[in-house]
């Protein structure tokens, strides 16, 4: 939400406690005096609990603005998945044919062309769904040899944040785009664009990527509008995979296993696998048990043929709870042919970015591999 804010609700919590300090002997009498004493305590109280807060935010970007946290996003202008393709360095603006990026620069670090072929270009663009009737804002990541070589196709991987979260935390945080352009350099992944997102596509309810009987539909906009909207502006390959931690986790798992036919490979870090709800999600399957089995990737695996998918799980076993390393290690027990699964157990660490940043790199290079296959 900005550091100008950070600096502000610092200034304050250095002040009040000061003034409530010097001002306390001279506020004792009469009842103004004793409601200046309440006010220089609770803004004191006020002031530090909010920078605590707003410190936390900027760590992990949960929310990306006052109107995400209070209301929502506010929608922007949309592109629809049914773009005819376009050019990426061409700025979207009112009137454009759909299929054209926003031009907004999210980093600046990214914003000058002269460095695309060198770092890779970071886009935004707002998908509206022709299927789901749903829309949400994506970041891009093009990597340089998008530009070094312009004939060439890459494979795409839609990379899912935790709950409330937005996408560009994979950028500022977990470093997608850097730890992509370390490990090309260093031979151990192929380029890949990167399509980073939050899965709560109807902010503020979490719908756990799950298409709710009667409602929103984001397993739909997620398995089809959004590769279709990439597909259609990018030099794309057919081949997508997924990735995520926490519930982008759940959803990079549940994109793979119920569509193998787009998405071949998933990532997951410290994502859970059994269906839940809660105050964030509401009724997710509209009271039918056979819509909340569906979602459960553990039935899935107990009860249908296993998908011919690949995934990659991670997790730490100082993650405990019904959505810890144990649910993780159940689900792995269930993998069977022809879908196959490689996991990462940490023997230490949290649900927190700090645990999960060390496994990007592997991660990205199983990724890529299992994408690309045999091509060259």
């Amino acid at each position: 939400m900005g550091r100008p804010l950070v600096v502000l609700l610092a200034l304050c919590t250095i002040t009040f406690p000061v003034l409530l300090l010097f001002l306390w002997p001279r506020l004792r009498r009469r009842v103004l005096g004793r409601l200046g004493r309440l006010g220089l305590v609770v803004a004191s109280q006020l002031s530090a609990v909010l920078l605590v807060a707003v410190l936390l935010n900027d760590y992990g970007y949960f929310y990306g603005s006052w109107g995400e946290l209070f209301s929502g996003a506010a929608q922007a202008a949309a592109i629809n998945s049914s773009g005819n393709g376009g050019d990426p360095s061409v700025a979207w603006t009112p009137g454009q044919p759909p299929g054209s990026v926003t031009g907004e620069h999210p980093l600046p670090a990214y914003r000058n062309p002269s460095v695309w072929r060198a770092r890779g270009r970071l886009e935004v663009m707002h998908i509206e769904g022709a299927s789901s009737q749903l829309g949400e804002k994506a970041y891009v990541y093009l990597p340089p040899e998008y530009f070094t070589h312009p004939h060439e196709h890459l494979a795409s991987v839609l990379v899912l944040t935790g709950y409330p979260g937005v996408g560009l935390q994979q950028t500022v945080r977990l470093k997608y785009p850097t730890v992509l352009r370390k490990d090309v350099r260093q031979h151990v992944a192929r380029p890949v664009i990167l399509v980073m997102m939050r899965p709560a596509v109807t902010f503020p309810r979490d719908t756990e990527c799950t298409d709710v009987p009667g409602g929103p539909q984001a397993l739909t906009f997620f398995s089809q509008d959004v590769p279709e909207a990439i597909d259609a502006h990018f030099r794309t390959l057919p081949e997508w995979g997924a990735a995520g931690d926490s519930t982008g986790g759940y959803c990079a798992a549940k994109l793979a296993m119920t569509n193998p036919d787009r998405f071949r490979a998933a990532v997951s870090f410290s994502g859970y696998f059994t269906t839940i709800k809660d105050n964030t999600t509401g009724d997710l399957w509209g009271g039918s048990a056979t819509v909340r089995n569906l979602n459960d990737l553990d039935w899935r695996l107990q009860h249908q043929p296993a998908p011919d998918v690949s995934l990659l799980v991670m997790t730490s076993k100082g993650e405990g709870g019904p959505y810890g390393h144990l649910n993780s290690e159940r689900f792995l027990s269930l993998v069977k042919p022809p879908m196959k699964a490689d996991s990462i157990i940490e023997p230490s660490g949290g649900h927190v970015f700090s645990t999960w940043r060390p496994a990007i790199p592997e991660a990205l290079g199983w990724l890529s591999g299992h994408l690309y296959g045999g091509r060259p």
